[in-house]
Formats: C-alpha cells, structure tokens, sequence
C-alpha cells in the first residue's frame, strides 16, 4: 500500500504541478512502476543498515556467518516484493496493461536487481555495525537517489531537451537505480516494450548486480571478526 500512496503524491506534485507526464507514453504506469521498482531498492538498503547494529544481542550471543543477516533481510525484501507484485500487476490491468511475453523480462531483471540491491545492503551493513548514524542519514540519500532515477520524470526526455551536458545525461542513464526501472518498465507497459531498448541497458543491469553483490560479500565478510566488538 505504501507505494501506491507514495505514487499518487508523486503523481500530484510531479505530474500535475510539475507537469513532468508531458510527453511521456501511458506516465501512470510509468510512474508506478517506477515508484515500485524504487521502493525495492530503498527498503532493501535502509534493512542492510539495520542488519548489524540491530542485532548485536545475536551477534555477540552466537557464532554464524554474518552475512546470512542482511542477505536475510534482503531475501525479506524480495519477498514483499513479489507480493506487492500482485498489487502491481492488479493495478496495470486496470490501467488496460495485460500479460505479453515480454513480461517475462521481469524475472532476470528483478534478478539482477535483487543482488545489486543485497550488494549494498552488505556494505551499509559494514559501515552502520561501526557508524549507527549512518541509518539515520540513509533517507536523504536515498531521497536524493530516487529523484535521480527518473521514477517520476523521464530521463529521456531530458536527453531530448538538450538542456544538460551529455555526460550529466550519461551519467543518470548509467544509474543503476534508473537501470533497473528502465527495464521493468520495458517488460511491464506496452508502450515501452514496443520501443527499441539500448543493448547496454541489460549489460549494464548484469555489470551493476555482479559488481555490487561480489565486492559487497567481500567487503563485509574481510570486517567479519570484528561485528558485536566494541
């Protein structure tokens, strides 16, 4: 439920206020999609920062693998999100979006979503267990991460204007948070899925999951004798 309160605020303040719906193909599903995509990213990150410093009762008490916690706690998030799914899906169907074959790109592409985000949970995880704080300034980040990943504007269009340098443009279309939204977007609505998709995009979606999941067990597993000290 929350991500669907979330995206009628978006859609006021962004879509009707902003006007950024102008010139974006079928923008509530757009902007939904977007915003439930996103939502997996940030609730996964924000458990990552938890997953050590609330916990440390455990930790302490007992000796297990320290990464089966937040990558617990990601596989949680993974969990909701199938259910939210349902809402999803629900709600595409009332907005005349139906079934193809195209969505079935959804299941690599939440795949590799799914260890991009457990990567950086891992890593938050290391750096809350030493600095708490750091759960407690996530939220702007994250905030700031979300406006730059197009869940309620199109970075497209951006290009398109003209207005910014390329390599700002890059930049943003590199993001990975953007990645993984572009291309459930794509599976997901017809009027994406009939557009032609860069071929980087799913090279870019695998690199960002591979890079963040393996250098993030590694990183959080190198501090794994000092979690609970101190």
């Amino acid at each position: 439920m929350t991500p669907l309160l979330n995206a009628a605020v978006y859609y006021l303040i962004f879509g009707v206020l902003m006007d950024a719906k102008d010139g974006v193909a079928d923008y509530v599903p757009f902007l939904i999609t977007g915003i439930f995509v996103w939502t997996f990213t940030s609730n996964t990150i924000l458990a990552g920062t938890r997953a050590i410093s609330g916990n440390l009762g455990l930790v302490r008490a007992l000796h297990f693998p320290r990464a089966s916690l937040p990558i617990s706690l990601s596989l949680q998030q993974l969990q909701q999100l199938l259910l939210s799914l349902a809402a999803l899906v629900m709600i595409l169907f009332g907005l005349g979006q139906y079934p193809t074959w195209s969505w079935l790109l959804a299941v690599p592409a939440l795949l590799c979503q799914a260890l991009f985000n457990t990567g950086v949970a891992l890593v938050l995880a290391r750096l809350a267990a030493r600095t708490p704080d750091i759960s407690q300034l996530m939220p702007f980040v994250l905030r700031t991460w979300m406006y730059a990943s197009g869940a309620m504007w199109s970075i497209q269009n951006l290009a398109n204007s003209g207005r910014f340098p390329d390599g700002v443009v890059l930049a943003l279309q590199c993001n990975p948070a953007a990645v993984y939204i572009d291309l459930m977007r794509f599976a997901l609505i017809e009027s994406y899925t009939s557009a032609q998709l860069p071929p980087h995009v799913w090279a870019l979606a695998a690199g960002w999951a591979l890079v963040a999941f393996a250098g993030g067990f590694v990183w959080f597993w190198k501090a794994e004798e000092t979690y609970g000290r101190g």
